[in-house]
């Protein structure tokens, strides 16, 4: 157990050690019991199990297929939900998984890897300003999880905005790596976020009785705040080919200039290569050997042929 709490209805909550919370039952009216968990520790779906929960629902909350679903089972809520994994060296993309089951008096939260989310609403039970009961728990829940998602979001379209304001002195190989590493994480949270927006509908639509009215207006404003997400996402990401594209147009332009420019100066010097290969070979005949201007009639020639083509490539809108 990572940590539990029992709610008193008014906000707050005292803490409960392992043996206590396996045995629990209300002692007030209002009391609610929060158990955060590490899924992946021996003995978990045991104790799941011993509970009253059903086997096929306790395999799915130890389990590892996180796609984000909920149900109702009876009087009891499951859901699997998906947060951003701000721990070192992650990726946005990079989800973590948190099962979540309650019957109105209890509340299981369970994860793998660290997540913030459940510590943001434990902070304000310990303040004495958190969730009065399970049902705004797990709104709570949810509106960390998608605001952490807005944190990303954010991060990102200030990425792109830096990005399109350092022009063309930048390095192109640099910047379009950046770019595939926002496409690539727009991707994984458009991937992993939709169904989440489906799980959030369930609950909102097939919640227990003990699911308050509020609470399915919390889950309401969360969805359409998911969905102004999954837009930005969308936004994020069609600006990011847009720059991408713009890059790469950019690189392109300037290699086809420089070949353009290479191609000018092998035409200029091909007449004048020509003639002093010509010149320079070692037969018998050369004219001029004897000529002791010949050197700079050669010169002149060679200078002449280059303002002749100077004038053409002009001409032909060459230079």
């Amino acid at each position: 157990m990572l940590f539990g709490r029992v709610l008193d209805g008014k906000g707050g909550g005292r803490v409960i050690g392992w043996g206590a919370a396996r045995s629990w039952k209300p002692e007030a009216p209002g009391e609610v019991l929060w158990l955060h968990v590490c899924r992946n520790k021996p003995g978990v779906q045991e104790w799941l199990d011993s509970l009253g929960i059903p086997e096929p629902t306790a395999e799915l909350l130890v389990s590892d297929e996180t796609r984000p679903r909920a149900l109702r089972e009876g009087n009891a809520l499951v859901a699997t939900l998906r947060g951003i994994n701000f721990n070192p060296g992650a990726e946005p993309e990079d989800m973590i998984a948190l099962q979540v089951w309650s019957d109105g008096d209890r509340v299981i939260t369970l994860r793998r890897r660290r997540l913030q989310s459940p510590r943001d609403v434990l902070a304000r039970v310990d303040a004495g300003r958190g969730p009065r009961d399970a049902g705004r728990i797990i709104t709570d829940l949810v509106e960390a999880l998608i605001n952490r998602m807005n944190v990303s979001i954010v991060d990102m379209n200030d990425t792109i905005d830096a990005m399109e304001e350092q022009g063309s002195e930048a390095d192109t190989d640099e910047m379009l790596a950046r770019i595939a590493s926002i496409r690539r994480n727009c991707l994984g949270l458009q991937r992993h976020m939709a169904p989440q927006h489906e799980a959030l509908e369930t609950i909102s639509r097939t919640a227990p009785a003990w699911f308050e009215e509020d609470d399915r207006r919390e889950i309401a404003e969360s969805l359409d705040r998911l969905r102004r997400y999954l837009e930005d996402i969308n936004i994020s990401k069609e600006s990011a080919l847009v720059l991408q594209d713009d890059i790469r147009a950019r690189a392109d332009a300037r290699s086809e200039r420089t070949n353009y420019l290479l191609t000018i100066v092998a035409a200029i010097f091909l007449p004048l290569g020509f003639i002093t290969g010509l010149l320079g070979i070692n037969v018998g005949g050369m004219p001029g050997v004897e000529d002791g201007h010949a050197f700079w009639i050669v010169v002149g020639l060679c200078c002449g042929i280059l303002l002749v083509q100077v004038i053409l490539f002009w001409r032909w809108k060459w230079l």
